[in-house]
């Protein structure tokens, strides 16, 4: 049965974020599907089948204001409202030393994995602040490198560093507005990024290794969960991991 709750994935046409908003559509959330390809966004929304909620894609460059900001209002005059946004788009690169990443690719990485977040997040707030009745939740989507680094990952990692402080802060800013923030750290879940785990990727011993994976849907359960508790409940932190995956005693 469809209810009037809206949410807004970004990174939406592929991975975790097709996978988290075919489920939250499929849970009755009206969806927004966000990213940068409408031919990926639309395919997205046919694979979720017929559902009671609503589907909308929208084309927006998270590392672009105007554009997040022009992606608020659309939604807001679509739905009248934002109940959750999960900040899901990102990037990373090869694995490199720190002297071996060119500047550029810093900055893309930065742009996009933490201002994108900040730019969406701004948004979802000010809509939330203002919205009657006031409130919805912010779902950051860290990574376990928020907690403990791969070998070569300088970009990604500082990125997810710094998405736990926004996500920590945003928790604490949104109390008087009954907005929630909290973050999912993954590991593991088998999408295109992470295709060359089951090949074979570096280690902190300078060895190769095959690593585990689980099936993307773990994640989507997960933030269905997450999305699903009240106002005045916060899982302020998840970790959904392939169980036997070098996480835990990394190096």
């Amino acid at each position: 049965m469809a209810s009037n709750r809206v949410a807004v994935v970004t990174g939406a046409g592929k991975g975790i974020g097709k996978a988290v908003a075919i489920a939250l559509l499929q849970d009755g959330w009206n969806t927004v599907f966000c990213g940068r390809r409408k031919s990926s966004l639309d395919d997205a929304i046919a694979e979720a089948g017929r559902t009671d909620a609503k589907a909308l894609a929208v084309v927006c460059d998270v590392t672009k204001p105007d554009q997040v900001d022009d992606m608020f209002e659309t939604i807001t005059e679509a739905f009248g409202r934002v109940d959750l946004l999960f900040n899901n788009a990102g990037m990373g690169y090869k694995a490199s030393t720190i002297d071996e990443i060119p500047v550029d690719v810093w900055n893309d990485v930065v742009s996009v994995n933490l201002t994108g977040s900040f730019l969406c997040a701004r948004a979802a707030f000010a809509a939330m602040r203002r919205q009657e009745p006031m409130g919805g939740r912010i779902i950051n989507n860290g990574s376990v490198s928020a907690h403990a680094p791969r070998p070569g990952s300088v970009p990604y990692t500082a990125t997810k560093h710094a998405i736990t402080g926004l996500t920590k802060t945003i928790a604490l800013d949104g109390r008087p507005f009954d907005i929630a923030c909290g973050q999912i750290d993954i590991g593991n879940a088998l999408t295109e990024m992470v295709a060359a785990m089951t090949v074979g990727v570096q280690q902190a011993d300078g060895s190769i290794a095959v690593e585990a994976v689980m099936d993307v849907a773990r994640v989507a359960e997960a933030v269905v969960y997450m999305a699903g508790q009240p106002l005045d409940a916060n899982v302020l932190f998840m970790t959904v991991m392939a169980t036997k995956m070098p996480y835990v005693g990394r190096g």
